[in-house]
């Protein structure tokens, strides 16, 4: 088996070179680093989220590293879809790989707006950030129960013809209610997981140390939740699998719970965008070991 075409897969309408795609919230900004992401060896990329207006977000300190992951309480800075559509065509006139652009808003009305957009300046996919587990008005509100990510899916879905993916919160008692909910509303796939509500108090300042004193938790330690979330959705539709995955073994395990494709992003804050390119040839060499291809590899944990 040749190892050209081992990797590629195909999610939500979008094909891919390799199953490896930079997740949201992560170098997603700039026109010139979503090129490095791809020289580095994503198969796609996902801008940050992008909101009606530019955001400043919290004041430092908005980032605490811990042995098992980070915790962060960003705020969603971003400059805004009146600025952001002009570093979107820029980065759409050099990128050969897919671009998702993650729309955000404090109503079905302002995403849809954002998404349309968006799509408007050239990106291949929409992602609507429905879990921003820190961000008031931005998040967790309108993606907690499947009546709201419906509403928000059908008012998105009316103008976004491209296609549409819904990234799920895991703070809540099913998510497969919520995956169920946005594909029956109109969306072409899922993103699972969004980060996990999470503090950290400074023992010897005897505080919380983040400015918004909460914030969501990613990296390995989400992992195990994100591959069950992926595993327990994955027979509704497409998913892109998130969390956590630094390792080739890591993405083996979320294509093996049934995603189709898989995110990587604090591994990207904490390894470098080497990281790409060190999954990429792990899961190759496994892939040629056992003789199949990322295609036929998704969901074989599914079948025993």
């Amino acid at each position: 088996m040749e190892v050209s075409g081992l990797l590629e897969t195909e999610v939500a309408g979008l094909r891919l070179r390799n199953p490896l795609i930079l997740a949201s919230g992560v170098l997603g900004n700039a026109a010139s680093l979503l090129r490095r992401a791809e020289e580095a060896g994503a198969g796609a990329v996902t801008t940050k989220t992008i909101l009606p207006e530019p955001t400043r977000g919290y004041d430092n300190p908005v980032v605490v590293e811990l042995p098992f992951g980070l915790i962060n309480a960003m705020g969603l800075p971003n400059p805004g879809v009146d600025e952001f559509e002009r570093e979107l065509r820029e980065a759409k006139s050099h990128l050969t790989i897919p671009v998702i652009a993650s729309a955000g808003g404090g109503s079905p009305e302002e995403v849809a707006h954002v998404a349309g957009r968006l799509q408007d300046a050239g990106a291949d996919a929409i992602e609507i950030n429905a879990s921003c587990p820190h961000v008031r008005e931005h998040g967790l509100e309108i993606g907690s129960s499947p009546e709201l990510i419906e509403e928000l899916v059908r008012e998105v879905r009316r103008g976004v013809k491209i296609p549409l993916l819904v990234k799920l919160t895991p703070m809540v008692p099913d998510i497969a209610s919520l995956a169920k909910a946005a594909i029956n509303a109109g969306a072409d796939g899922l993103t699972a997981i969004n980060t996990v509500r999470a503090t950290y108090i400074d023992v010897e300042a005897m505080s919380p140390v983040l400015s918004n004193r909460v914030g969501g938790l990613s990296g390995p330690a989400i992992r195990p939740i994100a591959v069950r979330a992926v595993y327990e959705i994955a027979h509704l539709g497409d998913v892109i699998g998130t969390g956590g995955v630094e390792t080739w073994r890591d993405a083996a395990e979320m294509l093996l719970a049934g995603a189709k494709a898989v995110g990587v992003g604090t591994a990207v804050m904490t390894k470098g965008l080497e990281v790409f390119r060190e999954i990429s040839e792990g899961l190759s060499s496994y892939l040629s070991r056992k003789g199949m291809t990322v295609k036929e590899l998704i969901g074989r944990g599914r079948d025993c």
